[in-house]
């Protein structure tokens, strides 16, 4: 018989940890059917009969973020046979509000108290027997940092999964609200199941909009519901919803006075911590300080040198250059060269099919490969970031920065991801609770210059600007920029008007990070940036390679050596007239745009093969010269912003896909960037054209002007005075 068992908790309980610690690596990440969530499943170690199901971290069951209604939806409509509830045992008042929702479902329910080791350090004690009591579900002590009792939890849940008996919450609320359910108990008893009837009876109670929408109720049976909880509201003098959250509080703070006891010893060390690193003068710089040393560490160049030896510290970087210089430019090459050659230095297989594996497979495998040292390192800095708590505190601290241009703290943190690769960047966004300010920051997330844009701002600093710093630094600023008028223009749309939503966030406690936990997070995130920008840049580079070697001649489709008669030079010439007006409007920069989208890192070498040169560095400064003769400073210029704040990659295309989860909205997010790119572009070689005289005052500076004017007005205009975003009567309580 098999036994499922659901993992539910807050938010940094340790759910994750505890399931890793319950089943190893056997585990399986998709999708929850028609959303974006993921969701892990596994099984218990040594028992293969025992699912573990890891839902969402949520703080109720309350239908306002994508999670909960993800959570709520399966414990509803899936029912698993028992659900193992972690609660922080350092934070326990606040965990035990989703542990009164969870026991009034009928499911069988066991309580493991987390980071039991935080609140025996702290002189705190709770009287497991009484709280066991109380809640009338067992409770269990564990630490799953240490991986202690995770084992025993599990047993015990999936003994009292086997018992099959009924469950039925003990707790309860004062009289005129227990009148109230009993009376819409009675009123649909009929139709929902019986094990959780005083759940559906509360919902209803709470006027929960997705769960009357499941309810066929008569006229007459609507009406008497209305006045059964108007009632209520009368003779408890406040709405439905702050009454419920008022009497579980006023439960939770009983259980607390009986079986909780704890010793005040003064500020804890996280918030002695805090008081330093979320100081409102200290708390940016620091920040800065972190995260430069983050980047410098995994995507920068820079070294100590001294007369006897040099250190890299750009340890990302230097793994990237042996992977890209060593690896792939010479070991893999020659190694495969010693099948594919013949002692006279000629193929010994048929000409095109050499040049599909070297140029096209080989190149392409080698052009993802050669990323991922970077964002390896990228990644184990950010787990371990996160792992000891700090992660959090940098969305506390940019929420009040952020929500002046009308997006949410959380929304920096996609931000951030996204200056390594923009896939885990958009990925990261499926936090953020409010579905609009989801949206929102999926569309601004790929303005920021992620490390494939890196060669990008090399290429051209090097050839037109002396490689100047001025050009990469203005290049994170034009980005910054992008965002934030982004954020102010489309949130005076009737699509993203409303306040960013109340930020609540669980601060946890400092703690050492976890090797376990760092180097499987680490390899979660590259293993999908792999599999995800691997696949499409692979395929798409193959495609390059034979567009860009093959062509029509007399009438037939044939290799060519001059790709100037490619089907690539034909396509470029089809569409370089849209880019004329930006300034590069011949085929080869309309190639390289288009090869950009395939990859960004592609527009150097793209550049290197039409310029006839079958390698470059990863800042082209082979191809150097040849920019220079077919680009001026505003142009390339120009060219670089397009490219920085056009669409991404296809495989950020694809994440935005996935966390859009609708066409219509992924066609819009891409057309918004691509629209804005070149907008910005046209005046920045309009304008630039005119002060340099490159450009004659015309059709495009007219159009430009325009641009100008309406992006002035967009930003300056009154926003929708629409819909506003409610609190939360459970965030009213928590703050």
């Amino acid at each position: 018989m098999s036994i499922t068992i659901a993992l539910a908790g807050n938010p940094n309980c340790g759910k994750t940890t505890m399931f890793n610690a319950l089943t190893g690596s056997a585990q399986f990440v998709g999708n929850w059917p028609g959303v974006t969530v993921e969701k892990k499943e596994g099984r218990l170690k040594g028992r293969k009969d025992v699912a573990i199901m890891d839902l969402p971290g949520i703080y109720s069951l309350s239908p306002y973020t994508l999670e909960e209604v993800v959570a709520r939806n399966y414990l509803t409509h899936e029912r698993p046979d028992v659900i193992l509830n972690l609660v922080d045992a350092s934070n326990i008042e606040r965990n035990l509000y989703l542990t009164t929702q969870l026991l009034e479902l009928g499911i069988p329910v066991v309580v493991a108290l987390n980071m039991i080791d935080v609140v025996k350090k702290r002189g705190d004690k709770i009287d497991i027997a009484k709280l066991s009591a109380t809640l009338g579900c067992p409770v269990v002590e564990t630490a799953a940092v240490k991986g202690e009792g995770c084992m025993a939890a599990a047993e015990k849940a999936a003994a009292l999964a086997l018992t099959k008996e009924p469950f039925v919450p003990r707790h309860t609320f004062a009289q005129p609200v227990e009148e109230a359910l009993s009376s819409i108990s009675q009123l649909v008893k009929d139709v929902v199941p019986a094990d959780s009837l005083r759940w559906y009876a509360i919902k209803l109670f709470e006027r929960d909009e997705k769960v009357m929408a499941c309810f066929t109720l008569s006229a007459d049976a609507s009406t008497r519901l209305e006045a059964f909880i108007r009632g209520c509201e009368e003779a408890m003098d406040d709405d439905s919803e702050s009454i419920i959250t008022n009497e579980r509080y006023t439960y939770i703070s009983k259980v607390m006075s009986h079986c909780v006891k704890k010793v005040r010893t003064g500020l804890s060390t996280s918030d002695k911590i805090d008081r330093i690193v979320t100081h409102r003068i200290l708390a940016l710089p620091i920040f800065a300080v972190v995260m430069f040393l983050v980047y410098a560490l995994s995507m920068g160049s820079f070294v100590i040198e001294t007369d006897t030896f040099t250190i890299p510290i750009s340890i990302g970087t230097a793994a990237t250059e042996w992977t890209n210089d060593v690896l792939f430019g010479e070991i893999v090459p020659n190694f495969l060269n010693g099948f594919l050659l013949g002692a006279d230095g000629a193929p010994v297989i048929a000409q095109w099919l050499y040049g599909l594996i070297m140029d096209g497979i080989v190149a392409g495998v080698g052009a993802v490969l050669g990323f991922v040292p970077q964002m390896l390192v990228l990644f184990l800095l950010l787990c371990i970031l996160e792992d000891i708590g700090y992660m959090a505190r940098i969305a506390f601290i940019m929420d009040r920065i952020f929500r002046r241009f009308g997006l949410s703290g959380k929304s920096f943190i996609p931000m951030l991801v996204a200056t390594g690769c923009g896939v885990p960047g958009i990925m990261a966004s499926r936090t953020i609770e409010q579905d609009r300010d989801r949206k929102l920051t999926v569309m601004t997330t790929g303005f920021i210059p992620c490390g494939a844009k890196m060669p990008i701002i090399g290429l051209f600093a090097g050839a037109l600007f002396g490689g100047s710093a001025w050009v990469a630094t203005s290049a994170y600023f034009i980005g910054v920029a992008a965002v934030v008028i982004s954020g102010v223009i489309l949130k005076k749309t009737r699509i993203f008007a409303g306040d960013p939503a109340p930020f609540v966030m669980e601060l946890p406690a400092y703690h050492v990070p976890k090797a376990v936990n760092i180097l499987r997070g680490t390899w979660e995130r590259g293993w999908s940036f792999i599999k995800r920008a691997g696949t499409v840049i692979l395929v798409s580079s193959v495609v390059l390679w034979f567009l860009q070697g093959y062509g029509i001649v007399d009438g037939a489709l044939q290799a060519v050596e001059d790709n100037n008669t490619s089907l690539l030079a034909t396509i470029g010439s089809a569409i370089a007239f849209l880019f004329a007006p930006i300034g590069f409007g011949t085929w080869k920069p309309a190639v390289a745009v288009f090869t950009g989208l395939i990859a960004k890192e592609n527009v150097v070498g793209t550049f290197g093969v039409l310029y006839g040169f079958a390698e470059v560095a990863e800042d082209g400064a082979e191809i150097w010269g040849n920019i220079a003769s077919d680009f001026t400073g505003i142009t390339a210029y120009s060219f670089m912003i397009f490219n920085l704040l056009c669409a991404p990659c296809f495989a950020a295309m694809g994440a935005i896909k996935r966390e859009m989860n609708s066409p219509k909205w992924t066609l819009g997010a891409i057309g918004y960037m691509c629209g804005f790119a070149y907008v910005i572009s046209l005046m920045v070689y309009q304008f630039g054209g005119l002060i340099t005289g490159e450009v004659s005052f015309g059709v495009g500076t007219v159009a430009a002007v325009l641009c100008l004017a309406a992006l002035i007005y967009l930003l300056f205009r009154k926003g929708y005075q629409g819909d506003t975003v409610r609190l939360r009567a459970v965030d009213a309580v928590r703050a």
